[in-house]
């Protein structure tokens, strides 16, 4: 989970991405911000985020993060 708090941290400075919630529904990164980062996930994690993963509730904390990327790699 560290590397996805950095790859978020390189997008948006001073948010304590640890204890953030709603990442996306509260607007904590904007949508240019989420195609980055899924960039960087892909990169970093060896993975393809398909469409059916494209959902807010999955990009809105660490944890869920994390765990999408787990199903993922996984599946």
């Amino acid at each position: 989970m560290e590397k996805i708090i950095e790859i978020l941290s390189s997008l948006k400075s001073g948010v304590d991405f640890r204890t953030a919630q709603g990442i996306v529904t509260d607007k904590i990164i904007d949508s240019i911000d989420i195609a980055t980062m899924i960039s960087m996930l892909e990169d970093e994690f060896d993975i393809e985020i398909s469409m059916e993963y494209m959902e807010n509730e999955n990009f809105d904390s660490v944890e869920a993060i994390w765990e999408m990327v787990q199903e993922i790699q996984e599946g």
